[in-house]
């Protein structure tokens, strides 16, 4: 009897910790972008450890590039703003450009993986990139 109720304690702490944080409140919008990094707009993609804005998904899309050949790419719409009512989207903090601030809420988040840093336990909504090696980076969920 004590091993059951064990087992199905241990189940319960189990199905609350998989379905705690499964879905992101940020709406997922359909897209299919690509741009070239070359052009003016997105020149701040050439270079590693930088970041540049695109239109799209929700409110925008903040894309950093994390080495020679992977981009990274989220949705500015900050998860502790489901209804999208913030003035702002999330935007890099001034004294450390690896974090986003969500001016409403004050909630942070890594700009290196979308992972919540403080105030929020959601990351941001994460989307697909694929670069061709040159010029071409495809954005898209």
């Amino acid at each position: 009897m004590k091993l059951r109720l064990i087992l199905l304690f241990s189940l319960s702490l189990l199905f609350v910790a998989c379905n705690k944080n499964n879905r992101n409140p940020v709406p997922s919008i359909p897209f299919d972008i690509t741009i070239d990094i070359n052009l003016p707009s997105y020149n701040a993609l050439i270079s590693v450890g930088t970041y540049a804005y695109v239109n799209g998904g929700s409110r925008g899309i903040i894309v950093y590039r994390r080495s020679i050949d992977e981009f990274i790419a989220f949705d500015r719409h900050s998860p502790m703003d489901p209804a999208g009512t913030c003035a702002q989207p999330l935007y890099p903090d001034p004294n450390n450009f690896l974090s986003l601030i969500d001016s409403c809420s004050t909630a942070r988040f890594s700009l290196y993986d979308g992972s919540p840093i403080t105030g929020s336990d959601f990351g941001l909504r994460m989307y697909q990139t694929i670069y061709n090696g040159t010029n071409q980076l495809r954005i898209f969920n």
